[in-house]
């Protein structure tokens, strides 16, 4: 893939961002997330074999908090709405992958409900909205098998930046629509980051309460050579940032394959909620821990849960 380095500075975007409800963090001195309300929120995937586990009830989890287990408030699955943003690089390497999930984007955006939203948003050195969320689902479909093989976009492959703008879309979202967010990008990995690291890109879509889960294509290039020692320039690790946000990355030549299974995977995903411990300080990091019980564990004793690894403490409402 060729590549240019995106000059975006992100700093300006987050002094603007809301605290958080629940953050995953790699290191807690420099990637930190805040609560706005008393509630702390958990999206959680539960996987057997690699293949999502469903039909599990609010009983079968348990969220510790800094160690200490925390009375769930919520639980939603099945009937909670979805929220997507499909995230398209549109570099000349991956036309032919563009080309394969245009072919099937209407049978995959098919298993979302009429309470679900999407949205398509293609990125190189920059990004561009070509389909704002909405139910319209054929619409969007449309825009993939169309105009997005059409899409006039500068070269380069600025990925934490294109996250970037793709939590700020969550962000502008005036709809008011409830339920899980997850951005599902489609990219070879290759791409050399300038200004926006993968703790900005992380940090922005803590603050959408967004995941990110990504279809990872081709041979890509490790960057890390031309980055150097300067910390102005980062490559991009799409199976780092997907675990840190609580979502799932797959390598895959076989894009439209992929794409299907990974729209219907967003709705086997859990959402839990507990309230913000009495004692947790405003900015004070805490460590969250998702695990399935007792008796859900002995169920599925192969089971994986994947889940943020914490958050911090911020303003809360009283």
């Amino acid at each position: 893939m060729t590549f240019l380095i995106p000059s975006l500075i992100a700093s300006a975007i987050f002094a603007q961002q809301p605290p958080v409800q629940g953050a995953p963090v790699q290191d807690a001195e420099t990637v930190t997330f805040s609560a706005t309300t008393a509630q702390v929120r958990v999206d959680v995937q539960v996987l057997d074999n690699q293949r999502p586990v469903t039909g599990l009830t609010k009983e079968d989890f348990v969220v510790y908090d800094e160690g200490r287990a925390q009375p769930l408030s919520y639980f939603g699955h099945d009937a909670e709405p979805v929220t997507v943003l499909l995230l398209l690089d549109v570099s000349g390497s991956m036309k032919r992958y563009l080309e394969q999930i245009g072919k099937t984007a209407r049978q995959a955006l098919g298993q979302l409900t009429p309470q679900d939203r999407a949205g398509v948003m293609v990125f190189s050195n920059g990004t561009e909205v070509f389909h704002p969320f909405s139910n319209r689902f054929t619409d969007a479909a449309r825009e993939i098998e169309v105009a997005v093989l059409d899409a006039k976009m500068p070269a380069g492959t600025a990925i934490h930046a294109a996250l970037v703008d793709a939590a700020n879309e969550f962000l502008r979202d005036t709809s008011g629509t409830q339920g899980r967010r997850a951005v599902l990008m489609l990219t070879d990995g290759s791409g050399l980051n300038h200004l926006v690291n993968e703790d900005d890109a992380v940090r922005a879509l803590s603050g959408a309460n967004a995941v990110v889960n990504a279809i990872v294509v081709g041979k890509a290039r490790s960057l890390r050579v031309y980055a150097g020692s300067n910390p102005d320039f980062s490559p991009s690790d799409l199976f780092s940032l997907a675990e840190r946000t609580g979502g799932e990355a797959v390598r895959n030549e076989r894009a439209d394959q992929a794409f299907g299974q990974m729209i219907g995977r967003l709705r086997t995903r859990y959402s839990l909620a507990f309230a913000l411990p009495a004692d947790a300080q405003p900015g004070a990091f805490r460590r969250l821990r998702v695990e399935l019980t007792g008796a859900a564990k002995r169920r599925y004793p192969r089971a994986q849960v994947r889940a943020r690894a914490g958050y911090s403490a911020g303003a809360v409402a009283k």
